[in-house]
C-alpha cells in the first residue's frame, strides 16, 4: 500500500515521501495517528503542487538573500578602540557592535546571524561571516584600529 508521509517517521521516511508499506501498518498505525495519507491521485497531485510552491518560495528567499549579501559585502566596518602596545584592545568588538554599524549603513541584520566565534580583541582586519536565509552566507570586512 502506498502512502504519503505527513510527519517524519523513524525508519520509514521524511515529510512528503511516497513510501510503500504493508496494509496493516498503514491502516492500524500511520493513518489513525495522522502520520500519513493514502496515496491516491488527488493526494499525489496536491503533494506535487505543494512541492512546487515550496520551491518557488525558496527561490524567492534565495534571490532576496543574494541582494542582501551584495549590500553587506559592500560595507566596511571601522572601529576605533584604545589599545595597548602589543595590539591588544582595552575592550572588544562584539556582534552587537557590528550589527550597530550595519544599521548605520542602512542594513537591518539580527546580531545572532553574525557568526563571530569570539569577540575581536586585537587590532587588524577581519572577515566575519553572516548567515542569511536560503543557505546564503556573506562576509563583512571589519577593521579595528587604535584610537589616538
Amino acid at each position: 500500500m502506498k502512502v504519503i508521509l505527513k510527519e517524519n517517521v523513524d525508519g520509514l521516511g521524511q515529510i512528503g515521501d511516497l513510501v510503500n508499506v504493508k496494509p496493516g501498518y498503514a491502516r492500524n498505525f500511520l493513518l489513525p495517528r495522522s502520520l500519513a495519507l493514502l496515496a491516491n491521485t488527488r493526494n499525489i497531485k496536491e503533494l506535487e503542487h505543494q512541492k512546487r510552491q515550496l520551491e518557488r518560495k525558496l527561490q524567492l528567499v534565495t534571490q532576496q538573500a543574494e541582494v542582501l549579501k551584495q549590500k553587506i559585502e559592500a560595507v566596511k566596518c571601522l572601529f576605533e578602540h584604545r589599545a595597548g602596545e602589543e595590539g591588544k584592545l582595552f575592550g572588544s568588538v562584539t556582534t552587537a557592535d557590528i550589527a550597530e554599524k550595519l544599521i548605520e549603513a542602512g542594513i537591518e541584520i539580527d546580531r545572532k546571524k553574525i557568526q563571530l566565534a569570539e569577540p575581536i580583541k586585537a587590532l587588524g582586519e577581519f572577515e566575519v561571516p553572516v548567515k542569511l536565509q536560503g543557505n546564503v552566507s556573506a562576509d563583512i570586512k571589519v577593521s579595528v584600529v587604535a584610537s589616538e
